[in-house]
């Protein structure tokens, strides 16, 4: 969950005519929102809620990272070593 810091000011920024809202910079600092973050909605008593999602698993980070002609099994071969 994202800590929060009360602002003194209200920070305010206008719906789009497609539903698009600029996070007011200030916030996007504060809070560590970069481009390309994704961020959940939800609602709670009346109140829209934006959370950062998790990131990406630690297996989707590294999936492919050897490429397309690496052999599992001769890597797992030498790695064993001989019986």
């Amino acid at each position: 969950m994202i800590s929060w810091v009360k602002s003194t000011k209200p920070l305010k920024s206008r719906v789009a005519e497609r539903g698009q809202v600029v996070i007011p910079k200030p916030l996007r600092d504060r809070l560590g929102v970069r481009p390309g973050t994704v961020l959940e909605f939800t609602e709670e008593r009346g109140r829209l809620i934006a959370v950062k999602a998790d990131g990406p698993s630690p297996t989707r980070r590294v999936w492919g990272c050897l490429g397309k002609d690496f052999d599992t099994d001769a890597f797992i071969s030498e790695i064993r070593g001989k019986r």
